[in-house]
């Protein structure tokens, strides 16, 4: 036969709500670190993950161009150079 002491009961239901309390504190500093980060990293200007793909895109493009563009000149430089000779 077991007996219920109410000390043990009420330090049982103390160290309960202790614990309920720490982890809501703990779960309210964590929303205010989140919200403190999240405010921090919008001031700071940052461009989100669609618009550096956007103009990663626009580089690469433009990459390609310059490329083409230098062979057109380097053809045409040539054709250049061909018809000073042939004046000569």
């Amino acid at each position: 036969m077991q007996t219920k002491s109410a000390a043990f009961d009420d330090i049982a239901n103390l160290m309960t709500n202790a614990f309920g309390a720490a982890k809501g504190v703990g779960d309210e500093v964590r929303a205010a670190a989140r919200a403190r980060a999240d405010s921090f990293i919008a001031d700071m200007d940052l461009v989100s993950r669609d618009e550096f793909e956007a103009v990663k895109i626009m580089a690469a493009n433009a990459q390609g161009e310059v490329e083409e563009l230098k062979a057109q000149i380097k053809k045409m430089d040539t054709a250049l150079k061909a018809l000073k000779k042939k004046q000569k």
